[in-house]
């Protein structure tokens, strides 16, 4: 089993409040990964559950026993460090092997564990190689096999692909999702990377400022994000975002005004919105050349061509590129060459003046509604 509950749980430096009453559960044999900007707690949240740092409040629960003031080696978890912390003097074999030598196994059944957690990694052939010899992919790999032949209730993973370059990032992705699937084990991960969260996790905690912003399945976040900070986190190149003011509503949801254009974006209403400044937001890829509900004539100041994309940053308002499109490869925009951006009001977000989404009404018809939510799917 790996099952854990985070009721409550605070941390302060000092003054400063850190963590301010994460309250979380994650099942038995999920991938979540934590997510946020850099200082929003990620990483000391992790080192809580490890118990490298001690909570301040609120209580930490491993498989229905708190486990607060227990020391990390009896809490059942094994953590993958961003460093590595390889012992460079010992071989592959040696290095995987510590934990179990500190636990004093009996040799034949220390080698059995080696062996087996270095077939799953691929490292069978490196075993009495030092770290010096391996690639840098091939030492995280080598740190995740320590914590393999742990055989956790639960692994912990702090950032541990920021130190390798793009090509090796893409590939370590591939193998821990397929790690994840071998061993159905429960994982934890933190990164600062959102494509590294999309792509591995089952479920995202998103953090912001100490606290849980939203938590939910990759594309839950991506189409149905709860406030303009997940919209603006998740999603890459990410959300634009556009002032406007509320004119009416109804059934089919809010109308608003947009420089004098007015178009109704399928959300659920409220009451009392008329005359307040709201948010319009439109994802890059759904800008579109020519028509639309809402039209702007920008003039793009960075050209991005990535072969299969062309991604186009603009100034709105003086503000800086505060403006992206997605477009097609082949589309033949240039720098300083004014295009006409279409918006359609069924691919709109729109937040209130407190920054909360208003509920879309828009079925997404062309996405498979499980996979919005695979958890509760299965």
């Amino acid at each position: 089993m790996g099952q854990l509950f985070l009721n409550r749980v605070q941390k302060f430096f000092g003054d400063f409040e850190v963590l301010k009453g994460v309250q979380l559960e994650v099942k038995n044999g999920e991938f979540v990964v934590f997510v946020g900007p850099s200082g929003c707690g990620k990483s000391t949240l992790l080192r809580m559950i490890a118990g490298l740092d001690a909570t301040s409040a609120g209580d930490i629960v491993i498989d229905g026993v708190r486990v607060n003031d227990l020391p990390p080696v009896k809490r059942g978890i094994a953590m993958v460090f961003q460093s590595y912390a390889l012992y460079p003097h010992m071989s592959v074999f040696e290095n995987i092997a510590f934990p179990l030598r500190v636990e004093n196994m009996e040799e034949e059944k220390l080698k059995a564990k080696v062996e087996h957690a270095a077939r799953i990694l691929h490292l069978d052939q490196r075993l009495q190689q030092k770290p010096g010899m391996l690639s840098g992919g091939q030492r995280q790999r080598v740190a995740i096999g320590r914590a393999i032949v742990r055989e956790p209730k639960i692994f912990l993973f702090d950032e541990p692909l920021s130190n390798l370059d793009a090509a090796l990032r893409a590939d370590m992705r591939i193998e821990l999702a397929k790690l994840h699937r071998q061993l159905k084990a429960t994982m934890i991960y933190v990164t600062h990377d959102q494509v590294e969260a999309m792509t591995m996790a089952d479920r995202i905690v998103v953090l912001n400022a100490g606290e849980i912003a939203q938590t939910g399945a990759p594309l839950e976040l991506y189409h149905k994000p709860a406030n303009i900070f997940v919209a603006s986190f998740i999603g890459n190149p990410k959300m634009n975002f556009l002032p406007v003011t509320c004119i009416g509503a109804s059934t089919a949801g809010v109308e608003i005004d947009y420089k004098g254009q007015k178009a109704t974006i399928p959300v659920a209403p409220r009451q009392g919105g008329a005359g307040k400044e709201l948010t319009l937001g439109v994802r890059p890829e759904h800008i579109q050349i020519g028509s639309g509900d809402i039209t702007l004539t920008v003039a793009p100041t960075v050209i991005e061509r990535l072969g299969a994309q062309t991604v186009a940053y603009a100034s709105l308002d003086g503000e800086g590129e505060n403006f992206c499109a997605t477009l097609p490869g082949s589309a033949g925009v240039r720098p300083d060459q004014a295009l006409l951006a279409g918006i359609n009001v069924a691919d709109c977000h729109l937040f209130d003046e407190k920054g909360i989404a208003f509920e879309r009404q828009v079925e997404l018809t062309d996405i498979d509604m499980n996979l919005l939510n695979p958890t509760a799917a299965a």
